[in-house]
């Protein structure tokens, strides 16, 4: 039967690799690298140099999917995201059929981790569920921008005895930061940090984190984020796409 690996390949390093990782990618006969557009090529290129690097004996078969379009200021979110993994599902459906014999392993490299806001598992699910093509697969975890962004400001992630929240940048807006001590924050393209007042809280930023061009930036968040708004626009513009994360910091003792 087909086989199919989910790989994790961390957030831009390639010595983010785990061994479990590495060794995977010496079973993989096809590799299914999906194609976000000529802006966010420099991802498509980093997987290719980690195989090159990892398994470079591998004569890998390669296979670029182009990704559905998605509405990205939709009236109903939740609405928008099924329709567009709907897409995903029948395209990706498609070409797993088409590219991936019966006794191949294709593989998926999946930025950070891929059970962490990444939908490649979800579409995946939905093929075998569907019976749309018969195949096993296999998650193997990666280190997350999370991890990355911690152990780049040198912090752990949590307070003494406190918990984390892993939250969206969309939800952060709508929710506000509340009683929250320690949020982390991903997928924030408007920087909602910038609706945070309390000036007890600190904001630890890092954007392309792993890779040679990664930008790290900490502070009260109340005196920060102009510059952050500065610094990842021109960022933006330089590249033609970002990925950041940041953690959201209240210091002082927690409320009784």
């Amino acid at each position: 039967m087909r086989q199919l690996l989910i790989i994790g390949i961390g957030a831009g390093n390639p010595e983010h690799m785990t061994l479990q990782a590495v060794n995977a990618l010496q079973r993989v006969d096809v590799l299914f690298v999906t194609d976000k557009g000529q802006e966010k090529e420099e991802l498509v290129q980093a997987r290719r140099q980690i195989c090159e690097r990892y398994a470079p004996g591998r004569a890998f078969r390669i296979v670029e999917i182009r990704d559905p379009e998605r509405d990205r200021d939709p009236t109903d979110y939740h609405a928008a995201v099924s329709t567009w993994h709907e897409r995903r599902t029948e395209v990706y459906a498609q070409l797993l059929a088409q590219h991936l014999g019966e006794q191949d392993c294709g593989a998926f490299l999946v930025w950070g981790d891929p059970c962490l806001y990444d939908s490649t598992l979800r579409i995946v699910e939905q093929i075998v569920a569907r019976g749309l093509v018969a195949l096993e697969y296999e998650v193997l975890p990666g280190i997350t921008s999370i991890q990355a962004l911690a152990a780049r400001h040198r912090i752990p992630l949590n307070q003494i005895g406190e918990p984390v929240q892993i939250t969206t940048g969309r939800r952060l807006a709508q929710d506000s930061l509340g009683q929250a001590r320690d949020v982390v924050v991903l997928l924030d393209g408007e920087c909602a940090f910038t609706t945070v007042a309390d000036k007890e809280v600190e904001i630890y930023w890092g954007a392309y984190l792993g890779m040679p061009d990664e930008i790290v930036l900490a502070g009260p968040v109340h005196e920060l984020a102009d510059k952050i708004q500065q610094v990842r626009a021109a960022a933006r513009k330089r590249k033609g796409w970002i990925m950041d994360i940041y953690l959201l910091r209240r210091r002082g003792p927690p409320p009784r």
